[in-house]
């Protein structure tokens, strides 16, 4: 699988990892204190061929993507479930743990930001699903997060997510209905 537009990853094992899984050029952030070099190096590349950030599933990847994506904008995005970036309990969570395929699988359902102003989802939304201020709200956006392929989020990052990503409230429904009864199903 050949991917044109160059990936943006933390560091050289991630890019190890990502070139077992497909054929593509990234460029490392070597960490969330990224410089002015990497930031230039980043925003040529969606220039002339698009860039897609693929961090890792936990804080300092979530601030990673901030970043780039405040300085680059327009960037594409990938998401790894946490529970696909863990090689075992005992070692951190990362892209350079993920097996092959679902580091394929997280590339090929890439998202492109949108204008927040056309959103759809609305938080009343989220509160009808449970996803803001209920007692398992973290769990179903995890859940969620999953089953979209956008990533965990917190109750404000969930709706800007769903929003910048398209998704429509036939989606999120839909979504929503599968997680309610998979935990129906559970009890």
């Amino acid at each position: 699988m050949r991917i044109k537009e160059v990936i943006v990853v933390e560091g050289k094992d991630d890019t190890a990892k990502v070139r077992q899984a497909v054929n593509a050029d990234t460029i490392e952030t070597n960490g969330s204190a990224i410089d002015d070099l990497v930031i230039a190096q980043i925003r040529h590349a969606k220039e002339k061929r698009g860039v897609i950030i693929f961090t890792d599933p936990d804080y300092p990847g979530e601030r990673i993507r901030h970043i780039v994506d405040q300085h680059v904008q327009g960037c594409k995005h990938a998401f790894l479930p946490k529970k696909h970036a863990r090689a075992n309990k005992d070692r951190g969570i990362g892209i350079e743990h993920a097996s092959i395929d679902h580091i394929r699988q997280a590339l090929s359902l890439v998202y492109e930001l949108s204008d927040p102003a056309l959103s759809e989802i609305e938080k009343d939304d989220l509160i009808s699903f449970g996803l803001i201020g209920g007692p398992s709200a973290s769990e179903r956006r995890e859940k969620l997060g999953d089953r979209l392929h956008i990533g965990k989020t917190n109750g404000k990052q969930l709706l800007r997510r769903l929003n910048m990503f398209h998704i429509t409230k036939d989606q999120l429904g839909s979504a929503m209905n599968q997680i309610m009864q998979e935990e129906k199903n559970e009890q």
